[in-house]
């Protein structure tokens, strides 16, 4: 992750829709983990949509990486337009909601800020989406014969699966989260290294200008203004 520019990466297909300022939309596939990293302008609203399952699970963290101030308004409304979630002028957040039929929208607001643009990192994390799960238990019925055997059961073995798939999705999730903590901290070490530099260099012209102030000064002490007459 750099300054200004950030790759990003989605296990689903992610359309980004820029419409002219003040707003913008767009809309991601019903993927079970999404990241995206985007870089907002002063003032600017970005909004996402996420289609969701009745009675399943939303869980969305952001973080903003840089920006003066590392903050930003945070919106996410229900299908039928209700205001779920309010940040207003936040650094990072977590929130979880249960799911009805319909579109999420979330937006993050800098109409706050003039100058300043912001680089915003947020994941989404879908649970009990239903279909794929249910698909992937009766390919397993098909492949396999005799669960007697070995005293298993076939329950058994996608309990285990199971497991292991949502140990390795935390696992990457927690990761992902600690490269964008790095990615801010060496944002805010990068703007105070210049700020550093910045005051060092003025620092040195000042010392340079009193310097040659204080040598005038003693110079003029020592010179002889009487006019000679000859």
């Amino acid at each position: 992750l750099g300054r200004g520019a950030f790759p990003f990466s989605l296990l689903g297909c992610l359309a980004l829709l820029l419409l002219p300022p003040p707003r913008a939309a767009a809309e991601f596939s019903p993927s079970l983990d999404s990241d995206f990293t985007f870089t907002l302008p002063a003032g600017r609203r970005e909004c996402f949509y996420q289609p969701m399952r009745k009675e399943a699970s939303l869980e969305l963290e952001y973080q903003v990486l840089d920006g003066a101030g590392l903050d930003v308004d945070f919106h996410l409304m229900s299908p039928k337009g209700e205001t779920l979630v309010f940040d207003q002028r936040k650094s990072d957040g977590v929130h979880t909601v249960e799911t009805e039929e319909g579109d999420y929208m979330f937006c993050f607001d800098n109409t706050f800020s003039t100058i300043s643009e912001k680089v915003i990192f947020f994941e989404l994390i879908l649970d009990n989406m239903g279909e794929e799960g249910e698909k992937d238990q009766e390919d397993w019925k098909k492949f396999v014969t005799g669960t007697d055997l070995l005293d298993m059961k076939l329950e058994d073995i996608l309990e285990s699966i199971n497991s292991v798939k949502a140990r390795l999705s935390k696992s990457v999730q927690i990761q992902t989260l600690l490269r964008a903590f790095e990615a801010r901290d060496r944002n805010i070490q990068e703007s105070n290294f210049d700020r550093v530099n910045f005051w060092s260099m003025v620092n040195l012209g000042v010392m340079v200008v009193v310097s040659a102030v204080q040598v005038y000064m003693l110079k003029s002490l020592f010179e002889d203004k009487r006019k000679s007459r000859t």
